[in-house]
């Protein structure tokens, strides 16, 4: 389907789509890729990608009145590197990331990816079995980890392990220590590393840093397998301030708060997400609902909740 669905703008635009994942983004279709992103206030928004070697600028068209902007781009697929350029109604022309991409490059490049989301699951005993595992009736013990610190020990060399490099280590610890399940620190693509995953920019993509989604899915799948849960550190709490990522995203403060008593966390020295915009909440709900479907994890620990509730 090249276009949005009518009903699925409906949802997004009243705050209650719980899996705008599945239409925002880029996803491939017959002959080429569909890019989708939310922009209302921008005077025009192109993509640029390298199917055609960066040499063009492809138009996205307004989807009636719900701020989104949608388009084809032939020629592209799987693999595509691509970026998202706004020009906003100032005249001022912004090259972002995608906030819905599923991957994303490492840095220094700040580029989105067109990816590969087929996996072949092999843990379907652990999900026939799973809601009597996360019952209140069953013991929990839960070993939090940093997968890049962590895996220090398995590094071929200077190379950072990818995820499945993690899978079998991970469940023989967890197994040898009576560990029900494993919490990830933050695996949400995030430009700084030294956040340990707490600023987050990409919401919907698993750092790149580990490897693949598909390389995410196999280190799931195997830790299921060997009867280990897998629970995510999650931050809807806030976002860095980069200029690929969401802050001032069409020009605007579109996904957070214009005063900055609210939507700036001095301490941070990151942004605050309006809380109270229908199209925000959308995103956030999707983001939680992409990791628990996407990626079958079993659970996800919300970061510092206070922040979201309290003003002062």
């Amino acid at each position: 389907m090249t276009h949005i669905p009518d009903l699925d703008l409906h949802l997004f635009t009243e705050g209650r789509h719980r899996r705008a994942h599945e239409h925002l983004g880029a996803h491939p279709v017959d002959g080429g890729v569909r890019f989708a992103v939310w922009a209302p206030s921008a005077r025009s928004v192109h993509v640029l990608c390298d199917a055609d070697g960066w040499a063009g600028e492809h138009e996205l068209h307004p989807q009636g009145s719900s701020g989104i902007w949608a388009g084809v781009v032939d020629g592209a697929g799987i693999g595509t590197t691509y970026h998202y350029r706004i020009t906003a109604q100032s005249g001022e022309r912004l090259d972002k990331a995608d906030p819905f991409g599923a991957a994303h490059h490492q840095a220094p490049s700040t580029d989105s990816l067109v990816a590969d989301l087929a996996y072949d699951w092999g843990d379907a005993e652990w999900m026939s079995n799973r809601h009597e595992i996360s019952s209140l009736r069953s013991p929990m013990s839960i070993y939090e980890v940093h997968l890049g610190s962590w895996g220090r020990t398995l590094r071929n060399g200077q190379r950072i392990p990818n995820y499945r490099d993690h899978a079998d280590p991970l469940a023989d610890h967890c197994l040898a220590h009576a560990f029900t399940h494993d919490e990830y620190l933050p695996i949400m693509e995030h430009p700084f590393y030294g956040s340990w995953g707490y600023q987050t920019t990409g919401y919907f993509a698993p750092t790149s840093r580990y490897g693949s989604p598909q390389d995410l899915m196999a280190l799931v799948d195997r830790l299921h397998q060997r009867g280990v849960g897998i629970i995510l550190d999650w931050v809807p709490s806030h976002f860095p301030t980069d200029d690929h990522g969401l802050a001032r995203f069409d020009g605007t403060h579109l996904f957070e708060h214009a005063d900055p008593r609210q939507g700036f966390h001095p301490e941070w020295n990151s942004a605050i997400f309006n809380y109270g915009r229908n199209e925000v909440r959308s995103f956030l709900l999707s983001s939680a609902i992409c990791w628990l479907d996407r990626f079958l994890v079993d659970g996800l620990r919300v970061d510092a909740v206070a922040s979201m509730l309290y003003l002062d």
